[in-house]
């Protein structure tokens, strides 16, 4: 083994930034020019160049590309290495989290398929994934869900499936992009730690979560090759099951598995086991071998057609195995012979759900969407469901859930487009759309993330809706029902139901912020503006660009939030609403804050809370009310944002970790450091135990960033500075550059007080480097006054000139705020 080969093995981090420094050599460049030319930060480079971070995948590339590198070989190490995704911390308060197993139930009558299966683990065994195809309704999802359920005790850390519809009537297949990020969010990989840049991100994130798992993944109904390949694992022990229609020709790496119909004999032993019927010589379709086998012709020894008619069979005991022939050779085909038969079994208000099960949009659904759909009750539509379990014209893959085969799902839509008048259709689309609406916002209101908006103004609210315990219940619901959310929202558009397109996104904000970053949000407001100009309604465009807004601050994309919140402020006051007003002053203060004012956003933050108090939303004041403590804290008042921050703590609320009360419960800390520190360092502990239950990274890194400064304050400055280093490592796991501009002054401070100058003077550098480019005057100026106090007693001149070029900021900044 040679040097390169043991450095790679002992220490693959060094090993990766010794290849990069070669490039660096390659291209004769300082790192100032080499951040330049590739579009990266010096900081950020110097820190993949010594190993101390682990670069993003473009970054590698773009390193590649400079000096004409192929960057592929570097790949294999970089996966090894990147891990961007550790399991969200979990207080000690929380038991170790169950395996997520999403896997349909195994059928209980698997028959036959002892060649195929074999084929299946042996492609596993060699190659980690295998590719099942074959014709619809041959039992390609069956043969790969028996296997996965076989393979599972190998595979403790997750059991997933994944629905990517690549041949679902009436909706189009499942892009990669949302294809991995349900899948993350399976793992539970908290929201920071998805990468929003590119699907080529996305997809390494991916495999380095399997690298360190062993799940055994089934992804069902794909459509091609490009569909499927970025969900594949990479290193590691996971393996994948696929099933498509067509043979997957550009999977090269993949061993196929096709599958063909029922052998005669496995057939003929599906539909004994299937309808029950094992009573030997003495059963029905041993006393008529000749019915038995035109009911296996009539089902064209199709797994799906069988179990469809022998369902029939076990239901009526009264019949003889020719009635069921009598009834089958009325269909047109296997599958339609094998549909219309049990259809004719259901009574009048069974059919008709079956047929308008065909119109729902998404995946799998629950007995409450059913009830909305149908317009009834929430225990007749319970029944109806067990109605059409009995009739295997439904599945359930897990308790509460149902869905429809393809097949079935194909021939409802086609019997409703026939059977049913155009406007009972619409309605129950219709219903089913504000069903959609209504919950998510009822989900959004159990999960207090963000002040309150206004209610949904879509539809009437439907008679029965999920009731959510607390926001873990409400986010759980919305983890479950996103890709069903997605598809009614591109229903909605596709209908022209703008209101609904306006307004879904709305109650989907807290989940995105909590979950899947901004990208998509971003795509989904874009949209929500449309539709709101459409409607020419000035409440609606002032909160959809209001929304935008505050999608594109998120998303970092400051100049473009602050045009969205200009023209939202002159839709605003067309349309007289409080609220919307009170939500768009609380935003523009968090906008302003960030731009590095303080002055400016407490007027907007006491604004916020007056609005809010006149709108009658007290949730919202508290909001506001904690934003105003905190930056009172920034301007020194230590006094006044403490009284004011335990007013906010007084709020009674049902979750200890309510942004409000988080938010005082960290100015509070801050604030009486050195009065009261016993207290300060209580409450401030308090702090980051609720923030890390609540899966938060970069709630995590602010409080560990404010504890930091409090034992500094208390002179504990070996806790203080390992306080800080914790907070910025978290930051680098999420890689959230722009926020440590907020950090950097505090863990300068420290360094310096704690006797490490050059530390100190080296982070006050970072932030004068980093404030210019994000557009941050004020840290810009304390980066000049911390480097200034830093050199005060070493070079007196440069200290000065720092020292005058952080006034001339500060005068600055005071003239445009005047």
């Amino acid at each position: 083994m040679d040097v390169q080969e043991r450095m790679e093995k002992d220490d693959p981090q060094e090993a990766l930034a010794a290849r990069l420094r070669l490039l660096q050599e390659l291209s004769g460049l300082g790192v100032r020019a080499l951040a330049r030319d590739t579009g990266l930060s010096s900081s950020s480079l110097s820190r993949y160049l010594n190993g101390q971070t682990v670069p993003p995948w473009p970054a590698v590339v773009a390193l590649c590309r400079l000096v004409k590198r192929d960057p592929r070989p570097l790949r294999p190490l970089w996966e090894r290495i990147s891990n961007p995704l550790p399991a969200p911390p979990k207080s000690s308060r929380q038991g170790r989290p169950t395996p997520r197993n999403d896997l349909p139930r195994d059928a209980p009558d698997f028959t036959g398929r002892e060649e195929r299966l074999a084929a299946v683990f042996a492609a596993v065994e060699s190659h980690r994934a295998v590719s099942v195809d074959g014709m619809a309704g041959v039992g390609k999802t069956c043969l790969a869900v028996h296997a996965a359920h076989r393979l599972a005790a190998d595979f403790p850390d997750a059991q997933l499936y994944v629905d990517l519809h690549g041949f679902t009537e009436g909706r189009p297949p499942l892009d990669p992009d949302a294809a991995l990020r349900m899948l993350l969010s399976a793992l539970d990989v908290p929201s920071e730690k998805v990468p929003q840049e590119s699907l080529e991100q996305l997809a390494a994130c991916w495999r380095s979560e399997l690298a360190r798992r062993r799940v055994v993944l089934v992804i069902d109904n794909a459509a091609d090759a490009d569909q499927v390949r970025p969900l594949l694992p990479g290193a590691g022990p996971s393996v994948v099951l696929i099933t498509s229609r067509n043979r997957l020709l550009g999977l090269d790496e993949v061993p196929p598995v096709s599958l063909d119909v029922l052998s005669p004999d496995e057939s003929a032993q599906l539909l004994a086991r299937a309808s029950g019927d094992l009573g030997g010589t003495d059963s029905r379709l041993a006393r008529d071998p000749q019915a038995a086998a035109e009911v296996l012709r009539l089902c064209g020894h199709l797994p799906l057609a069988l179990r469809l008619a022998a369902a029939r069979l076990r239901h009526r005991p009264g019949w003889t195995v020719g009635v069921l022939v009598e009834r089958m050779a009325e269909g047109a085909s296997e599958f339609d012979t094998a549909f219309a038969m049990s259809v004719r079994q259901l009574d009048r208000a069974g059919a008709r759900l079956f047929r308008m099960l065909g119109l729902l949009p998404g995946e799998s659904f629950d007995e409450y969407v059913v009830a909305a759909l149908a317009d009834v009750p929430l225990r007749s539509a319970q029944a109806l469901l067990e109605d059409l379990l009995d009739a295997h014209l439904v599945e359930q893959p897990t308790a509460g859930r149902y869905r429809l085969h393809d097949l079935v799902h194909q021939h409802a839509r086609r019997a409703s487009a026939e059977q049913d008048p155009a406007a009972e259709r619409e309605r129950a689309l219709g219903r089913v759309l504000d069903y959609y609406v209504h919950a998510a916002a009822a989900a959004d209101a159990a999960m207090p993330f963000l002040a309150p908006g206004r209610p949904t103004s879509v539809g009437l609210p439907p008679a029965d809706l999920p009731r959510f315990a607390d926001k873990n219940a409400a986010f759980a619901w919305l983890v479950t029902e996103y890709g069903n959310l997605m598809a009614v929202f591109e229903t909605a558009a596709a209908v022209g139901a703008d209101l609904h397109v306006c307004e879904l996104p709305r109650f989907l904000r807290s989940y995105f912020a909590r979950r899947c970053g901004t990208t998509h949000l971003n795509y989904l407001f874009e949209r929500s503006l449309s539709a709101a100009e459409r409607l020419d309604d000035p409440l609606q465009l002032a909160e959809a660009y209001s929304d935008l807004g505050f999608a594109r601050y998120n998303a970092g994309r400051m100049t473009e939030a602050e045009a969205a919140y200009e023209a939202a402020g002159l839709r605003v006051a067309q349309a007289g609403d409080l609220r919307a007003e009170a939500e768009l002053t609380l935003r523009r203060g968090y906008l302003g804050w960030d731009a590095g004012h303080v002055e400016e956003p407490l007027e907007l933050f006491r604004l916020a809370g007056k609005l809010y108090e006149q709108a009658g939303c007290p949730a919202g004041a508290a909001h506001a009310a904690a934003s105003e403590a905190w930056a009172i804290l920034q301007l020194g008042h230590r006094e006044e944002a403490a009284q004011l921050a335990r007013e906010v703590l007084g709020i009674p609320h049902t979750d200890p970790a309510w942004p409000p009360a988080l938010t005082a419960r960290i100015t509070l800390g801050v604030a009486i450091a050195h009065e009261r520190p016993d207290e300060a360092a209580e409450h401030l502990h308090e702090a980051l135990e609720l923030a890390r239950e609540d899966g938060h990274l970069n709630n995590q890194a602010w409080c560990l960033n404010c504890r930091g400064v409090a034992l500094r304050q208390m002179g504990r400055y070996e806790e203080a500075l390992a306080s800080h280093q914790e907070a910025f490592a978290l930051l680098d796991e999420v890689f959230e550059e722009h926020w440590k501009i907020h950090f950097l002054d505090g863990y300068g401070e420290t360094c310096r007080l704690a006797g490490l100058p050059q530390e100190a003077l080296r982070l006050h550098r970072q932030a004068l480097e980093l404030a210019p480019r994000l557009g941050n005057r004020h840290a810009e100026a304390l980066a000049h006054e911390g480097i200034a106090t830093v050199l005060d007693a070493t070079n007196p001149s440069e200290a000065a000139e720092h020292r005058a070029a952080g006034q001339a900021v500060m005068r600055e900044l005071t003239a445009a705020a005047d």
